[in-house]
């Protein structure tokens, strides 16, 4: 009996998570739909991940990729060594734990993943890097990166939107077939500060930090903005890398799991 494979790359998605009130009298996960309409448009099988860090392991085995969301919410500072500044600091720490487990485990496997505007953060500060609490205590100059103190919901309002420059030669260069263009921008923190082993790979024009990516990996990035929306094509092309970058990454398991199978079939008929 032969088992059929499928031939569509399987990516997790993290989801939302909110205390009990609004939606549900008990805590509840949320995520705006175009996220999985938009991998699942380019082929992928969009599968929301739980937040439930001792199941990482079996999650990943499902996946063939990952991509860690944004939110109205941050990273805790003690993460990077910083004692908390800002009042417009807010945590999710269940969340949070979670979704350094799947990073780290989607790492150790060069598993592809994406961070998109607070997974971005996550990203870069699990790397070694530092980020700015607020932009606007940190960077009174920069541009207007957000159009709300709630950067998820805009509430109806206009996003604020603004150039970036990607840094040529980078993976995310690679990955779209623009060095400039607009991109959507609803976040309060940004990325200070790269670790060791980490390169930013894209600028607003004000200088603060857009994207940034992992050396050593097939496929390990992240951007500020959010390209779930497809407001451009660099949004769309940066997602169908992603799901290539998956299909790889499942084809190869596919062939290391076919190749550990014939050896032993073959080490079995040896012994017989």
């Amino acid at each position: 009996m032969h088992t059929k494979f499928q031939s569509r790359p399987v990516i997790g998605v993290t989801l939302d998570s909110e205390e009990a009130g609004g939606y549900a009298d008990f805590p509840w996960y949320a995520l705006r739909q175009n996220y999985m309409e938009s991998l699942a448009e380019l082929g992928a099988v969009p599968l929301a991940l739980p937040h439930h860090a001792d199941l990482t392991d079996e999650y990943l085995a499902l996946c063939d990729g990952i991509v860690v969301t944004g939110g109205a919410f941050d990273v805790p500072p003690e993460l990077f060594n910083e004692q908390q500044t800002s009042s417009q600091v807010r945590l999710k720490p269940g969340r949070t734990e979670f979704e350094k487990a799947i990073v780290k485990g989607a790492m150790q496997r060069n598993m592809p993943l994406l961070g998109i505007c607070g997974g971005q953060q996550l990203l870069a500060v699990l790397t070694g890097g530092t980020l700015h609490q607020h932009i606007p205590d940190a960077l009174p100059d920069a541009l207007e990166h957000s159009t709300t103190v709630d950067t998820e919901n805009a509430g109806g309002k206009k996003r604020a939107r603004h150039q970036v420059e990607i840094v040529e030669g980078s993976l995310l260069s690679r990955c779209v077939d623009s060095l400039h263009y607009e991109v959507n921008s609803s976040h309060h923190q940004a990325v200070k500060s790269v670790g060791e082993g980490c390169r930013i790979n894209a600028y607003a024009p004000d200088g603060v930090i857009e994207g940034i990516e992992c050396e050593g990996y097939d496929f390990c990035l992240g951007v500020q903005w959010h390209p779930e929306y497809q407001q451009h094509q660099q949004d769309t092309q940066l997602l169908n890398a992603l799901v290539s970058a998956a299909s790889r990454y499942k084809h190869s398991m596919r062939s290391s799991a076919r190749a550990m199978t014939d050896a032993m079939t073959r080490k079995g008929k040896e012994e017989a």
